[in-house]
């Protein structure tokens, strides 16, 4: 029998009133207070909780604060990725974020979702969904990642954009909801 973790994981329904999971969030929550009161020039001192935070890390990397996640332990973060102000990762599934992936601020990647149907929704039962984030992606500011979607390789995602399905790689990509503008040909 699986746990309610395990399910989460694995994109399958669970109980987030499940007592593990209630403490993964607790623990998430201690640990990004101490990752915000650390002062910027105290770089290390931040990636030893962002390390502790995520499932792994690549080992130049750079978040600014605020950043907020619901779990850490399923975010994969990329070598050299860097996040600006006002990050959100609902990472009830894993989120994979390449290496060289440039996010402006208030940037959601959001894997958290619901049931359609009213009374399963209003059970308190959610199911989660992988967000991919593939190496050279730039994703401009306000941007909004939903449940299950892959960016690939060297894209460029506009502001404001809501991302509701797989972009391709190697193109610029804008809009609500966010649709391929144009091959990027270098």
């Amino acid at each position: 029998m699986m746990t309610e973790r395990e399910k989460m994981i694995n994109e399958l329904p669970y109980n987030p009133h499940d007592r593990e999971l209630v403490r993964g969030r607790l623990n998430a929550r201690k640990l990004i207070r101490e990752i915000s009161s650390i002062p910027e020039d105290k770089e290390r001192q931040r990636k030893h909780f962002f390390r502790e935070l995520f499932a792994e890390t690549g080992k130049s990397f750079y978040i600014e604060n605020p950043f907020i996640c619901d779990y850490g332990y399923n975010i994969h973060w990329g070598e050299n990725a860097y996040a600006n102000f006002g990050c959100i990762i609902l990472d009830a599934a894993p989120v994979y974020i390449g290496k060289n992936v440039m996010m402006a601020p208030r940037v959601s990647l959001l894997t958290a979702t619901h049931p359609l149907e009213f009374e399963a929704r209003n059970s308190g039962i959610e199911f989660a969904k992988s967000i991919r984030i593939g190496d050279n992606v730039w994703i401009g500011g306000g941007v909004i990642v939903n449940p299950g979607v892959t960016i690939g390789n060297n894209s460029v995602i506009g502001s404001g954009s809501v991302v509701t399905k797989d972009i391709p790689e190697n193109v610029v990509a804008v809009g609500n909801p966010c649709k391929v503008l144009k091959s990027i040909d270098n």
